[in-house]
């Protein structure tokens, strides 16, 4: 199974609106001893700086994950044996400075070569004679994830970087370099280099052509015919943003344009085409959106072209589908703004209570209490209703899907009116009509958004309950500074220790997502095996794993954390990333997953499916899927199961106490 270094993985896999994605630790490969030999005679001037600049479209990395920005040079070892768990050694760290903006999503770079570096040598001249060789780098972003700056320990960096270097890699083809910029070292002027690709278009092998060169740092231009080179003393170099990550940029086509090449992508790279229940019609959604597009053109009408844009999106059951965008908030306000001033939860066996009123709205003034049973909607059965309302925020599990249906069903216009029938405890039935007013109180309350606010992204405690203690963590977030994070986790799992309490709760209830970060990694010794990740492939016309052997996986942590019992609290309003920790969770030995529901069943990558559309929107939907060896989806739609299942009933609903962690304790 392959392990590719977190930068690259992380490209690999990114989160809900934002983006979602792994990052892991690896074994330790053992690494070939550098060759020493003399200093280098050096003859004129050479390179000693390097700088350059940076812009991004993607901005899930920069502008969420990450606080502590640096690059490094960083040894080229693992591309020129293709060993991508090859470990880049802290000798041959060399950090350099880092100016991220994020006014545009860009910045600057600076980085001093040192004298003389520490990677390893390579003799690629193909000339059959062992000669010591030369050192071959690149410039790339390397934030510190986790413990110090440089990348060693569970941050430690494997195979060669394809994020925002000064090289340009091929993701169809396993992250083959294929242009940018070589730092090289040599140790005198007999080396030689290659200076192209050969016949087979690809770098450090047999057929590549040679030439000489200098001592000490050269710069080789892997853009050029044949290769440039040069010695200046200062040199800018760029780093690039892999081009499958980039944001598909269509906002300045027509309205058709945009439309035809964004659904030409979508209908092959949709990451769930082909599969029953999760892709739509695609002839059949093009033939019913094309002419309101084309419309909406003549017309020059946003509004209509964004209606359509919009149903584009709800003919998918796939909660990582999704569209942003002032337009999409002018609907909102003109379209959901409006509640009755109550909500309804539909509970096991069917039945459906009101959970919430607001005091002073209409469902109060009407006598609606809360614990009333709604039987009707608009003349028709509750649960009917239910079912054919359609979500403004979509979901992918069944489950999740009646549940958002349900707060949705009492969404509407300002001004709306609707029939409710009702019975209070202990009353009759009756039949009111009610007025929506503008209020979104119900609505955040009734979706947790309300309970989404924390201050740092991880939160921990120490219950005490009959003579024993239990540690909690709340995770917060797995999208906020992931090196506090950690830390904040890790530091929970040390006080707990100390105070030698009798198990553990990780609460991942209110988490939606981010990067998932192989936290189970602390407490196992043991690789965690996830689902196989898939893309669309225009060499096949197939759904494929990068590498045919290529799985997702959680691997242990250098400092591992010993508990009696570990309970794991889930729900619907755990997406995507927060799923994969979960997962990883829920797969340590003796782990009991405890919630009403399981996760939320969003499990997907978005990074690729990043739109810029005319109108101001933004759309996404997600082109990489994860599977288990069988071919069947992992996790998309079903979530992590349950261990115990906390029913839902009225009197758990309707209690005081945290129902779900009192299970857990």
């Amino acid at each position: 199974m392959k392990k590719f270094s977190f930068l690259i993985m992380l490209t690999t896999l990114a989160l809900t609106s934002l983006a979602c994605q792994f990052l892991g630790q690896g074994t330790t490969p053992t690494v070939p001893p550098t060759p020493s030999g003399p200093a280098p005679v050096l003859t004129g001037e050479q390179p000693y700086r390097i700088s350059g600049t940076f812009i991004v479209t993607n901005d899930f990395v920069l502008k969420n994950y990450y606080y502590e920005h640096a690059v490094a040079l960083t040894d080229m070892t693992g591309f020129v044996t293709r060993d991508d768990e090859w470990e880049l050694p802290v000798d041959s760290q060399i950090l350099g400075y880092m100016d991220v903006n994020d006014d545009y999503l860009g910045g600057t770079y600076e980085l001093h070569l040192p004298l003389r570096p520490a990677g390893n040598h390579h003799d690629v001249d193909n000339d059959n004679q062992a000669e010591m060789g030369v050192q071959i780098f690149v410039v790339a972003y390397s934030p510190n994830l986790y413990g110090g700056p440089f990348s060693v320990g569970d941050d430690r960096s494997l195979g060669w970087p394809g994020y925002l270097a000064t090289i340009r890699t091929d993701p169809e083809n396993y992250h083959e370099v294929i242009g940018g910029q070589l730092i090289i070292w040599s140790p005198d002027d007999a080396q030689h280099f290659p200076s192209g690709f050969g016949e087979d278009g690809l770098l450090f092998t047999q057929d590549d052509p040679q030439m000489p060169l200098p001592a000490g740092y050269s710069i080789v231009n892997l853009d050029l015919t044949p290769f440039g080179l040069t010695q200046q003393p200062e040199v800018e170099l760029a780093l690039y943003e892999p081009t499958d990550i980039a944001t598909k940029d269509f906002s300045d086509l027509s309205f058709t344009e945009a439309f035809d090449k964004m659904f030409e992508i979508a209908r092959k790279e949709y990451a769930f085409t082909g599969i029953e229940g999760k892709s739509p019609d695609w002839d059949a959604l093009y033939a019913e959106l094309k002419p309101r597009v084309e419309q909406a053109e003549r017309e020059r009408s946003r509004d209509k072209f964004y209606e359509a844009i919009r149903d584009f999106t709800y003919a998918f059951q796939d909660g990582h589908v999704g569209l942003s965008g002032d337009l999409l908030v002018q609907d909102f306000r003109a379209n959901q703004l409006g509640g009755y001033g109550f909500t309804i939860r539909e509970l096991d066996g069917g039945k459906v209570v009101v959970n919430q009123v607001a005091p002073g709205s209409s469902a109060d003034r009407a006598g609606i209490k809360v614990g009333a049973q709604v039987t009707e909607f608009n003349g028709k059965p509750i649960g009917q209703a239910i079912g054919e309302t359609q979500p403004f925020f979509l979901q992918s599990s069944d489950f999740a899907i009646r549940y958002v249906q349900a707060v949705w069903l009492l969404r509407t216009a300002p001004g709306a009116q609707a029939r409710v029938t009702f019975q209070n405890p202990g009353g009759n039935t009756q039949t009111a009509t009610l007025t929506a007013e503008a209020e979104t109180d119900t609505l955040f309350n009734e979706l947790g958004w309300n309970e989404a606010s924390y201050i740092v992204p991880v939160e921990s405690q120490i219950i005490e309950r009959g003579g024993r203690k239990v540690g909690l963590i709340r995770m917060l977030s797995n999208a906020d500074d992931l090196n506090l994070t950690i830390r904040l986790f890790e530091r929970a799992l040390q006080a707990f220790e100390t105070e030698e309490v009798s198990g553990i709760i990780v609460d991942m209830r209110n988490n939606s997502g981010g990067t998932s970060l192989g936290l189970a990694g602390f407490f196992t010794e043991e690789i965690i095996t996830l689902g196989q990740l898939q893309y669309y492939s225009d060499v096949t016309g197939q759904f494929q794993a990068r590498d045919e052997d290529d799985t997702v996986e959680f691997w242990p942590n250098e400092n591992q954390y010993r508990f009696d019992k570990f309970v794991l609290l889930v729900g619907q309003n755990c997406y995507s990333a927060c799923e994969l920790e979960s997962y990883g969770f829920s797969q340590l030995p003796g782990a009991i997953v405890v919630g009403y529901t399981p996760t939320a069943g969003v499990e997907a990558e978005t990074a690729r499916g990043q739109f810029k559309m005319p109108a101001g929107l933004d759309l996404t939907f997600p082109t990489g899927r994860f599977v288990n060896p069988d071919g069947s989806l992992f996790l998309e739609g079903t979530g992590v199961p349950l261990t115990i299942r906390v029913p839902n009933t009225e009197a758990n609903l309707f209690s005081s106490e945290d129902v779900v962690l009192n299970t857990a304790i």
